[in-house]
C-alpha cells in the first residue's frame, strides 16, 4: 500500500534502455515504496505515448514490479484518479513538458496526480518528468532554445532544470533565467541524478553515477549562486 509520506523525486536524466547505468535509480524508486513487489504506473504523454518508451519501461519494471501504464492518445481508462490511487509509484517519461501538462489538465490527471501524492504515491521521472513537479522549469518545449516554463504542476516551490551537464546550453542558460527572475530560485540536476523531496523539502540527493551532482541555485545581491549537492552514490 501507498505510504502516508508525500513523496517526489526529480531526476535530471535517466535511460530505462538496455545497457543503462540507471537502474540504481529505479531501484530506489522502487524501494521507497516500501513494497516487495510494488504497483507501478507508467505516464509517457510527454513523448505522446510513444510506444518504444512505454516498451523500454515494461522491459525494466515489469520483472520488479506489477506494472501499468496510462495511454491519453488512445485512452482506456475512464476513472483516472481512481486508477492513479490504486499504484504505490507513478513513473512520469520524458518529452515535452508543456504539451503533456495541457493533455494532463483536459483530460483531469493534474487533479488525480495531486490527489495520489497527497494519499503517499510515490511521484518520480527524468527530464519532463522532474520539471512537471515544480512550480516552474527551464525547457525546450518550445523549440531548440531553452525557455521559462511557468505553469507546473507546483507540488514542489521554485523552478528545476534537468540534463545540467549532458547539455552544454543548460546551465548558463538556467543562470539567465534565474537571474533575471523569468524564473524562481530552484534546483538543477546532472543526468543520473535523483533529488528525493518529502512532503516539499529536499531530504536526500542520490546519484548512479559516481560524478554526478545537483545544485541549489539561487538569485544574490551579488549575482547567481550555486551551491553543490554531492548525492549518495546508489549501488546496483
Amino acid at each position: 500500500m501507498a505510504g502516508s509520506a508525500r513523496r517526489i523525486v526529480a531526476l535530471g536524466g535517466a535511460s530505462l534502455l538496455p545497457g543503462s547505468t540507471d537502474g540504481p535509480l529505479f531501484q530506489h524508486l522502487l524501494d521507497l515504496t516500501g513494497e516487495a513487489y510494488p504497483r507501478v504506473c507508467f505516464i509517457g504523454t510527454a513523448s505522446g505515448d510513444d510506444p518504444g518508451y512505454i516498451a523500454a519501461f515494461y522491459g525494466w519494471f515489469a520483472r520488479r514490479a506489477q506494472s501499468t501504464h496510462l495511454g491519453l492518445f488512445d485512452r482506456r481508462i475512464g476513472d483516472i484518479e481512481g486508477f492513479l490511487l490504486e499504484h504505490d509509484l507513478i513513473v512520469v517519461g520524458g518529452g515535452n513538458t508543456a504539451n503533456m501538462l495541457a493533455i494532463w489538465r483536459l483530460h483531469g490527471v493534474d487533479t488525480a496526480l495531486r490527489r495520489a501524492w497527497q494519499s503517499g504515491v510515490v511521484l518520480a521521472g527524468p527530464s519532463a518528468g522532474a520539471v512537471c513537479w515544480f512550480e516552474a522549469g527551464s525547457t525546450d518545449s518550445f523549440g531548440p532554445a531553452l525557455a521559462p516554463l511557468h505553469d507546473g504542476l507546483g507540488f514542489l516551490p521554485g523552478s528545476f532544470c534537468p540534463h545540467y551537464d549532458s547539455e552544454s546550453n543548460r546551465r548558463p542558460r538556467y543562470h539567465e533565467l534565474v537571474a533575471s527572475r523569468e524564473l524562481p530560485d530552484g534546483y538543477a540536476a546532472d543526468d543520473a541524478v535523483g533529488l528525493v523531496f518529502t512532503d516539499t523539502t529536499l531530504s536526500e540527493a542520490v546519484a548512479s553515477m559516481p560524478e554526478s551532482r545537483a545544485f541549489r541555485v539561487e538569485r544574490t545581491a551579488g549575482g547567481i549562486e550555486e551551491t553543490s549537492i554531492k548525492p549518495r552514490l546508489l549501488r546496483g
